[in-house]
């Protein structure tokens, strides 16, 4: 029984002073960049064409910019990071009534969310994760007609707005990695980005 209990506490030992060696498990503060696709937004200026081709306008010639992400958490343990993600967002498009294109229409999202990490698997080379944020979107309109008899029109709103990336996958080095989420939200439903650990 003593033999048993001296192999587990040297095991435990050994374990801890390679995981303390790593280089990994020090660092606390993580900064990430990501592009995605399937966004909050996206969905929205989707909606927003539905509705269009029900007064008669069509949206044509759409561009979605983004989203851009940029992140920051702080680990205040191992498996928790805190921080916030911003992003950007911008669509733009033809309005076409009949034939014609009467101007073009601009949509442009910028998002704050505070955040949190769940690292469920932390090496020193791979990594998975959840992550949550909520937080709010200022969205900014503007339409600008071909016509100078019509005035051009602009306008900004708020709403609330979140991310939940249910898997997340980063591999690399202990510093620097690249990742992959899956999820819904802002952010996308899909992104890719590289990320740095310090």
């Amino acid at each position: 029984m003593k033999k048993i209990l001296l192999m587990v506490v040297a095991a435990t030992m050994a374990t801890m002073s390679v995981n303390a060696q790593n280089g990994y498990d020090d660092t606390k503060h993580e900064v990430a960049v990501s592009v995605g696709a399937g966004a909050n937004s996206q969905w929205i200026d989707v909606l927003e064409e539905m509705v269009g081709l029900m007064v008669g306008a069509k949206l044509d010639n759409e561009k979605f910019t983004g989203p851009i992400s940029a992140e920051y958490f702080y680990h205040a343990k191992n498996w928790l990071g805190v921080g916030g993600i911003f992003v950007f967002g911008q669509s733009r498009q033809d309005i076409v009534f009949g034939k014609q294109s009467d101007g073009t229409g601009t949509n442009t999202y910028y998002t704050v969310m505070p955040a949190v990490k769940f690292d469920w698997l932390r090496q020193k080379y791979f990594g998975m994760y959840s992550k949550l944020g909520v937080g709010a979107t200022l969205r900014h309109e503007s339409l600008d007609y071909d016509d100078p008899q019509k005035s051009d029109h602009s306008e900004s709103a708020m709403h609330v707005n979140w991310q939940v990336s249910l898997l997340g996958i980063e591999a690399g080095g202990p510093r620097l990695r690249g990742f992959a989420e899956l999820g819904a939200g802002e952010q996308g439903i899909a992104l890719i980005g590289l990320r740095c650990k310090f």
